[in-house]
């Protein structure tokens, strides 16, 4: 059976894309005993005290619920704490998360540097360019 209709199908090549830098990141983020989204959740509420969670939503690109079961581990870890003011729900950071962040940020750091070797800095930063627009764009259908 020819199989080349993987090859021009972004449904297929983004979840391949997927599976390869998440498998590059999570190698990366091992030292700091969190996934990358949990640290990349940490950096935002550490450079953000009393960030919403709705804001912390739309910037991770996640549904508030799945936010929620985020920030309901961070705060088991004692890595984030929520206070709630009126309707709203702020979430703050530690002392604990504010000294991770150096692992964080070096992580975050490592992580780049390892795609950018493969694919060099310019198409990393291109293609990464690249997603973004078209994700924005296929959200807005």
């Amino acid at each position: 059976m020819d199989d080349s209709f993987l090859r021009t199908c972004l449904f297929f090549t983004s979840n391949r894309l997927s599976r390869a830098i998440t498998k590059i990141a999570e190698e990366q983020f091992a030292s700091t005993g969190l996934s990358p989204m949990y640290g990349y959740l940490i950096l935002l509420v550490n450079g953000t005290p009393g960030i919403t969670q709705k804001e912390l939503a739309e910037k991770l690109s996640v549904t508030p619920s799945t936010l929620t079961r985020f920030i309901d581990k961070l705060e088991g870890r004692h890595l984030a704490e929520r206070k709630v003011q009126g309707k709203t729900v702020l979430v703050y950071p530690t002392e604990k998360s504010k000294e991770l962040e150096v692992t964080i940020r070096a992580a975050s750091r490592k992580l780049k540097e390892s795609y950018s070797a493969v694919l060099g800095l310019d198409d990393a930063s291109k293609l990464s360019d690249d997603i973004l627009a078209s994700s924005e764009l296929l959200e807005k259908r």
